[in-house]
């Protein structure tokens, strides 16, 4: 939303954990859409039981397609963060990591970058990773 009148093009990319992705059916559908209550995730501190009412209209005209990434592609990437960048993120908060690392061939325009903002207290900034590049 800063960004929308200085960067008019730019799509932020929701992610989320694979049946949490409420965010992108909503976006697809065009109605919240919600999460089963009684479902688990690695990702829990992401997990919501669905976009609100006054931020889902917002993220309708600024955002581009949610992605969905598994748990697993989330442990992989606090795994990578860790060893290459020497971050340390829980799986919720390294979920945009994950999808710019793990589904760059399907998901991302070629020559395209990610603006990954990890989850911990002492990252002083987002890191710009292109997609595929740590796999």
């Amino acid at each position: 939303l800063a960004l929308a009148e200085v960067a008019p093009g730019l799509r932020v990319r929701p992610v989320e954990p694979v049946g949490f992705d409420d965010v992108r059916r909503s976006l697809m559908s065009g109605r919240i859409e919600g999460n089963a209550p009684e479902a688990r995730s690695i990702c829990d501190a992401i997990v919501t039981p669905g976009p609100g009412k006054l931020t889902f209209p917002i993220m309708q005209e600024h955002c581009g397609p949610g992605l969905a990434v598994p748990d697993e592609d989330a442990l992989r990437a606090v795994a990578l963060a860790f060893q290459r960048l020497k971050i340390v993120a829980e799986p919720g908060g390294a979920v945009a990591l994950a999808a710019a690392l793990f589904q760059a061939d399907q998901r991302w325009q070629r020559g395209t970058g990610a603006q990954c903002a990890m989850s911990h207290p002492r990252c002083p900034a987002p890191w710009h990773v292109t997609p595929g590049s740590m796999a």
